[in-house]
C-alpha cells in the first residue's frame, strides 16, 4: 500500500480478491509469528459455514495472592505470559488467554489475588476476582499446599460456593512426594479432591487438566445469549436519572422500586420484556456513583454488580438526564461501556421536562462533552410518560447489527488501499510507516488487526477508524484497531 510496493497498483482493481491475494503474497517478505499466520489463515475464528465459532468455555484461576496463579497459567499455556515475581499482587487485572488441552480450547482468566481485608488498590483487585468467577464457566481454586489453608482461603471458598460454579481445588507447590501430605490436608475445605501439583517444575498439572475437562461444557454456558435467546440489554447510567422507571414503563407494572432518592437500585433486576413484538431481557442496575475506588459497603457491591451485569449483556443503554447538565458521571459510564466492548445506545431521558433553552445548551453539551462517541444512536424519551420508548428498538437493532458486523478481507484491504494511498501515513524520523494487510480478528465488538512495517500513531489509527466508520457505518458499536509491526525477512544466503 505504498508507492514503492510492487502491490500497489492492485489497489485500482475492482476485484477485492485479487487486491487480497497481492498483499498477502507480499506478506512472504516479512517476519511472521505462528499466531500471526493463525489469524491470517482465520484458524479458530470461523466454523465450516463462514460464522463465528461458539464462545469457548472460561476458566477463572482464582486465590489469595502470592500461591503461584500466573505461574500455573503459565504452565497451562506451554509459555510465559503471565508476569510472574516473588512479590505478592503483581498481577492485578482479568487477564484472558487462549489455552487447549488434549484437543479441548478454553479461555483461561488469570487473577489478581482475592484478599478478604482488602484495601484500596487491593479491593479493586478483589472486585476483578469476583467478576472472573461470576463470569465464568469453572474455577480453578489454587491454594499453597506448604502453607494450608488460611482465613482467606476459607473466605474464598464461601465466594466461590454462592457463586455455584464448578470448582477444581489446586494444591500447588507440592515438588516432590514429601509435600503430598500437605495436599492431602486440604480436602478440609470441603471443595473435593486437593490435586497436587507444581506449577513451577509441571508436575500433576496434566492430572488436573484432566479434572477441568470433566466439569468444563464444550461451549460457554455464561455466554449462551450470544447464540439465540432474548437479547440482553443493560439499562446504565448515574443515580436518579430513570432506569428504573424505564424498566417499569417497559414492563407496564411497577417492577422496581422507584423514589427520588438516589441509589434505590442496588441489585440488578432482569426482566423478559415484549418490545415491538419481540423479547428481550431488560437489566436495571444500580446507579454508577463516582469513582469506584471512592465505593464502600453496599455500594462497592452495588458497582461490582453492575459492572458483571454490563459484561453480561450485549448492548447498553446509559440514560443521560436531558434536564440536566451532563455530569462526568455520565462521560464516566459510556466510557464503561466502550471499554467492556458492548454495543451502545444513549438515551435522553427526561426529555418531556426539557424546554427550548435547554435542548439547545444539552446540543452544546453533547458536542462539548461526548465527542468521542458521535457513532452512538441517539434517542430523546421519557420514562416517566413512555414518550418514544418505542425509538429503543430500531436504535438497539441498528447497535447490535453493527457490533456483529464482519468486513470481508479482500473489500477491507480494497478500502484501507485507497485510503492510504490516498492519504499516506506521516513520514517520521525518515521512514513513512505503510499497512501491509489488514484483518477482521473478530466481532463482538469489531476488531480488526494491521500488519504494518512501522510504528502506526494514534492519530492515524483514529484517522482508519472515522474512515472505516464512514464507509462501512458500525453506528452503535466501538471498534478495536491493533497494530502489529513486522520487520522485513534477513536474506539467509
Amino acid at each position: 500500500m505504498s508507492t514503492d510496493d510492487p502491490t500497489t497498483a492492485v489497489g485500482d482493481t475492482e476485484d477485492p480478491t485479487a487486491v487480497e491475494r497481492a498483499l498477502r503474497a507480499g506478506l512472504d517478505d516479512f517476519e511472521l509469528s505462528d499466531e500471526d499466520r493463525a489469524l491470517l489463515d482465520a484458524e479458530g475464528l470461523l466454523d465450516e459455514d463462514g460464522q463465528p465459532m461458539a464462545p469457548a468455555p472460561v476458566v477463572a484461576v482464582v486465590g489469595r495472592p502470592n500461591v503461584g496463579k500466573s505461574t500455573f497459567v503459565n504452565r497451562i499455556l506451554g509459555r510465559r505470559e503471565a508476569v510472574v515475581e516473588d512479590v505478592p499482587g503483581v498481577t492485578r487485572d482479568r487477564v484472558a488467554y487462549d489455552a487447549e488441552w488434549t484437543g479441548h480450547r478454553f479461555t483461561l482468566v488469570d487473577t489478581g489475588g482475592w484478599a478478604v481485608d482488602a484495601t484500596g488498590i487491593h479491593l479493586r483487585v478483589a472486585e476483578q476476582a469476583e467478576i472472573a468467577v461470576e463470569l465464568a464457566d469453572a474455577v480453578m481454586f489454587v491454594v499453597d499446599a506448604t502453607v494450608g489453608a488460611t482465613d482467606d482461603d476459607e473466605a474464598v471458598v464461601r465466594l466461590l460456593r454462592r457463586s455455584g460454579k464448578p470448582v477444581v481445588l489446586v494444591a500447588n507447590k507440592v515438588d516432590d512426594q514429601r509435600t503430598e501430605a500437605d495436599a492431602a490436608a486440604l480436602w478440609n475445605l470441603g471443595l473435593g479432591q486437593p490435586w497436587a501439583v507444581s506449577a513451577l517444575h509441571g508436575r500433576g498439572s496434566g492430572d488436573v487438566l484432566d479434572a477441568l475437562l470433566e466439569v468444563l461444557p464444550d461451549v460457554s454456558q455464561v455466554t449462551a445469549y450470544q447464540r439465540g435467546g432474548p437479547r440482553r440489554v443493560a439499562l446504565l447510567g448515574r443515580p436518579n436519572v430513570g432506569k428504573s422507571s424505564m424498566l417499569n414503563k417497559l414492563t407496564g407494572t411497577d417492577r422496581v422500586v422507584v423514589d427520588d432518592v438516589a441509589g434505590t437500585t442496588r441489585d440488578p433486576v432482569d426482566e423478559v420484556v415484549e418490545l415491538a413484538g419481540r423479547t428481550w431481557r431488560f437489566v436495571d442496575t444500580a446507579g454508577i456513583r463516582r469513582r469506584v475506588h471512592q465505593t464502600r459497603g453496599a455500594d462497592f457491591y452495588a458497582s461490582l454488580r453492575t459492572q458483571t451485569a454490563l459484561e453480561k449483556a450485549e448492548v447498553a443503554v446509559v440514560l443521560v438526564d436531558a434536564s440536566d447538565r451532563i455530569a462526568e458521571q455520565d462521560v464516566r459510564v459510556i466510557q464503561q461501556v466502550i471499554d467492556a466492548g458492548r454495543a451502545l445506545v444513549i438515551a435522553y431521558n427526561k426529555w418531556d421536562l426539557t424546554d427550548e433553552e435547554r435542548r439547545h445548551f444539552l446540543e452544546r453539551e453533547i458536542e462539548r462533552d461526548l465527542v468521542q462517541v458521535p457513532w452512538a444512536p441517539r434517542v430523546n424519551v421519557s420514562a416517566r410518560t413512555g414518550r418514544h420508548l418505542e425509538r429503543l428498538v430500531p436504535a438497539i437493532d441498528r447497535a447490535l447489527e453493527s457490533w456483529e458486523t464482519r468486513i470481508s478481507t479482500g473489500r477491507l484491504n480494497a478500502f484501507l488501499g485507497e485510503i492510504v494511498a490516498a492519504h499516506p501515513h506521516p513520514v517520521r524520523g525518515g521512514k513513512q510507516p505503510r499497512i501491509l494487510f489488514a484483518t477482521q480478528a473478530g466481532t463482538r465488538p469489531p476488531r480488526f488487526v494491521l500488519f504494518a512495517s512501522g510504528f502506526i500513531e494514534a492519530g492515524y489509527r483514529r484517522f482508519v477508524e472515522r474512515r472505516l466508520r464512514e464507509e462501512f457505518g458500525f453506528e452503535g458499536t466501538p471498534i478495536e484497531i491493533s497494530v502489529r509491526v513486522r520487520e522485513k525477512r534477513r536474506d539467509r544466503r
